[in-house]
């Protein structure tokens, strides 16, 4: 009876050990099936296609289809695709039915930047740049003027770091982010210009004027002086009147007539 308890304890132990190694070996010997490539977001924003995917998987990596899992190198696999600036996070597995998945989670951009140093660029919620490569243009606030893109941030570095030195883009980044987030400036600013002494200038979609921010400090007190000169001045005087509004002295608003 009790040889016969033992035998009967002893055979779930054993399935505990086998059953990994054997499905394991089993996991391991299995074909991959195909490539299939889902990237969040894809609806929202464009800035990397399944095709794209794939074709640079293939040329690098060479084609997963056909091979056992065994051969196929996840890590490499996850390398390539970290390349992708334009991708937030990339996760490369197989299912247990051999397919080889790779989600991409896009990035969020917040504007677009066309540097004086060349090059038109997008960067994100995170501060980071990412390189525009295809015709795909969303809607974004454009920044414009002095503006440089350095090496650091190509290869990664957020405009929010610490270590990014003699860059308005941090002011700018903050600026447009709160442009953003009120619906009145977000649908009334165009574009940010910054002239050579890294002063802004804010170009309206509405009214053939342009708004001389000046430094980049306090704008949020100066865009609220510039809503009640817009709610109680410009509807009585006209949105054309003025050519420039000054915001650039402390609780003031100089204008220049047309």
């Amino acid at each position: 009876m009790k040889k016969a308890l033992r035998i009967l304890l002893l055979i779930p132990s054993l399935y505990l050990v086998i059953a990994p190694v054997w499905y394991s070996h089993w996991h391991n010997t299995k074909l991959c099936s195909k490539i299939e490539i889902t990237i969040v977001d894809s609806a929202d924003y464009h800035f990397v296609t399944e095709r794209d995917i794939r074709n640079t998987i293939l040329n690098k990596n060479g084609n997963p289809v056909g091979k056992t899992v065994k051969e196929i190198n996840i890590e490499e696999i996850e390398e390539t695709m970290s390349g992708y600036r334009e991708l937030k996070t990339a996760e490369v597995f197989i299912s247990i039915d051999g397919v080889l998945h790779i989600v991409g989670d896009q990035r969020t951009p917040v504007m677009r930047v066309m540097a004086s140093n060349g090059g038109d660029y997008y960067i994100d919620d995170e501060g980071v740049v990412i390189r525009r490569r295809n015709l795909y243009t969303p809607r974004l606030h454009i920044v414009g003027g002095n503006v440089n893109i350095s090496q650091a941030m190509l290869n990664g570095t957020s405009v929010l770091d610490t270590s990014i030195k003699n860059s308005i883009l941090k002011d700018i980044f903050y600026l447009v982010d709160y442009i953003k987030r009120d619906d009145f400036w977000s649908a009334q600013i165009d574009q940010v210009f910054v002239d050579r002494y890294d002063e802004i200038d804010l170009i309206p979609r509405v009214g053939n004027h342009v708004i001389h921010l000046g430094s980049p400090g306090e704008f949020e007190m100066k865009l609220k002086y510039l809503r009640v000169f817009y709610d109680k001045v410009l509807p009585e005087v006209g949105w054309d009147r003025y050519k420039s509004i000054s915001l650039a002295y402390k609780d003031q608003i100089v204008c220049k007539r047309r």
